[in-house]
């Protein structure tokens, strides 16, 4: 059977049971005078999510799983979808079916409705939404907390940008949100420790 993209990783051991680092990582120029030290700044429109996960120690059973599915990403070649375990859960009370309200959006802010007229706290800061699914999912943070209109509107200002427009209508995932991530190394290592425990690490970046 062909192995197709993007993969989902194992849900053994427990997801919540390892050390998870995701960091923003943005294309920002800085130059700064030697004569002066009077700073500038030049932004880019590069914006992505560098992921590293560490696993707890396994046993083999458990240890193939995640050694496989790493090998199945052939190093860089290969995608998988994952959203960090800590934000799997909003914040706040995503009331309604959330949709993309609107074409042609791109940047920081997203126009959104489909939620709970009137509802507050519909995000709260911190909060992770996927926008797109497979292939085309993307992983965002809300920067502001978000209420919801009369009609159910509410704008969403997002880290990282929009990079392409999502469709009009397009559903708003707000739990267990992912996103698309590849291996940033072609090498794979794992250990074994005496004890036949399994020591297993990667780091990964965003899809784009």
């Amino acid at each position: 059977m062909p192995i197709t993209y993007p993969l989902t990783p194992p849900s053994s051991p427990h997801p919540d049971a390892r050390n998870v680092s995701l960091a923003p990582d943005a294309a920002v120029a800085e130059s700064i005078s030697p004569f002066t030290f009077q700073r500038q700044v030049q932004e880019h429109q590069g914006q992505r999510w560098i992921l590293t996960v560490e696993l707890p120690p396994m046993n083999r059973d458990d240890a193939e799983e995640w050694i496989t599915f790493l090998l199945s990403l052939n190093g860089k070649a290969g995608t998988f979808l994952y959203g960090p375990p800590s934000s799997r859960i909003p914040r706040g009370n995503p009331v309604g079916t959330p949709l993309v309200n609107g074409v042609g959006q791109t940047g920081q802010d997203l126009a959104t409705d489909g939620w709970t007229p009137n509802a507050s706290g519909i995000l709260l800061k911190g909060d992770m939404i996927q926008l797109g699914t497979g292939a085309d999912a993307h992983l965002h943070k809300v920067l502001l907390g978000a209420d919801a209109d009369g009609s159910g509107e509410a704008t969403l200002t997002l880290w990282p940008n929009l990079r392409t427009a999502p469709g009009d209508g397009d559903p708003i995932i707000t739990s267990g949100a992912a996103g698309l991530f590849a291996l940033m190394s072609n090498a794979m290592e794992w250990d074994v420790n005496v004890a036949i425990h399994h020591g297993i690490s990667f780091a990964a970046q965003e899809a784009i």
